[in-house]
């Protein structure tokens, strides 16, 4: 026999038998004001005076790439405000069977901080004669502002000349017809993301998420940033030198891989770290570590331990009062004066200037360059020192 569990209640009343009714009748759920709610928390209001952003929609645009900068940038607690355009005020078709409206002309363009460029359907023909209008919308930025492109949207940065003779990178299954429409270009078919500062171009379609918060961990710090990648539920934090996934031949099976290896030893960053104690507790040779490694992360065991040494000296530059001379020692640079020059490689500025900015309120203008590869001969400490 069914078991009901509510209480059983006359017709025509809302109380229980034999119950009087004191209580002020409950209230209906209301799911459009919870949807209002959740979206104030996951994107609030823009703060006055936050940065702006226009996502500048071409003909064919990706809807999935379209959306990254409003998803992530729109997560930083309304330190962004992220708008939408298009280059003639018009709707948009998207590479799929759906149309969208931006709600700006390229009027817009003029007033942004930033402009993202997402990727949107090419051809050699559309690649080769880039659309007028979408060149014309780009004349409009205004100097200073700070241009990001994502997958194909390097095409249109390329073709307006802003890439010349400077290091790009675009998504790797296009890098021919890339370099042979800009041959000025410096193209890098092997990392997520290239920052210059002014202009940075990133890879195909997830790596959009990589650039983004990259750009919040520029301006607001990594606190923030990964603030913003648990809101958005992705990894905190993707090198740009990070290789992007590009067909090739599956290494040989067999072993354990150095996954098991990269987790020790980031549980031991503050010491030396020499190759080959690093093959001997993957059980490897060096020259296969060595190997193996780059074809499962894409750079060499030196530089990736860096790129880690540097991350966690900026956590502690943002997190705590430790002196330059101490961080590099929790982290594992031999000296200050190592982590000071890697430092500035990276982000253009010294430890302590790094400190100051991301301690204080607004944006910072932090350049991120290519990490240093720390790569030394046999036996020497893979530091970067």
């Amino acid at each position: 026999m069914p078991v009901h569990l509510a209480a059983h209640r006359p017709a025509g009343t809302g109380t229980p038998a034999g119950r009087p009714s004191s209580a002020a009748p409950s209230r209906a759920p209301d799911p459009a004001g919870r949807a209002a709610e959740l979206d104030r928390l996951m994107r609030p209001d823009p703060r006055p005076g936050a940065h702006k952003v226009v996502v500048l929609a071409l003909d064919g645009v990706y809807p999935f790439e379209l959306g990254i900068p409003h998803r992530v940038l729109g997560s930083a607690d309304g330190r962004y405000e992220v708008l939408s355009a298009s280059v003639d005020g018009q709707p948009v078709r998207t590479d799929s069977d759906l149309t969208v409206t931006p709600g700006n002309g390229p009027e817009v363009l003029a007033e942004a901080d930033t402009v993202v460029i997402p990727p949107y359907a090419i051809s050699r023909a559309s690649a080769a004669v880039p659309d007028p209008q979408a060149l014309a919308a780009l004349s409009r930025v205004r100097p200073g502002a700070r241009l990001v492109s994502i997958c194909t949207g390097a095409f249109l940065l390329a073709a307006a000349g802003l890439l010349d003779g400077r290091r790009a990178t675009t998504h790797w299954a296009l890098t021919d017809h890339f370099q042979e429409l800009f041959p000025r270009v410096e193209l890098d078919a092997g990392v997520l993301f290239v920052d210059h500062g002014d202009v940075l171009t990133s890879a195909g379609a997830a790596s959009g998420v990589d650039v983004c918060l990259h750009l919040v961990r520029q301006d607001h710090g990594s606190e923030v940033a990964n603030q913003v990648a648990r809101r958005c539920v992705v990894p905190p934090y993707r090198d740009g030198g990070q290789a992007q996934y590009i067909e090739r031949p599956l290494p040989p099976t067999g072993g354990t891989g150095t996954g098991p290896t990269r987790d020790w030893a980031l549980q031991r960053l503050e010491l030396p770290l020499l190759l080959e104690e690093l093959a001997a507790h993957a059980a490897m040779s060096t020259r296969t570590f060595a190997r193996r490694f780059r074809e499962e992360t894409g750079l060499s065991p030196g530089r990736w331990l860096t790129q880690q040494r540097l991350r966690r000296a900026r956590h502690l530059l943002e997190s705590s009062d430790l002196s330059v001379e101490r961080v590099a020692h929790e982290v594992g640079f031999a000296t200050a004066t190592s982590l000071r020059r890697h430092l500035a490689a990276e982000a253009g500025v010294a430890p302590s200037a790094y400190r100051r900015t991301f301690r204080a309120s607004g944006p910072a203008s932090v350049r991120e360059s290519a990490a240093a590869t720390g790569q030394g001969p046999r036996g020497r400490r893979l530091t970067g020192s």
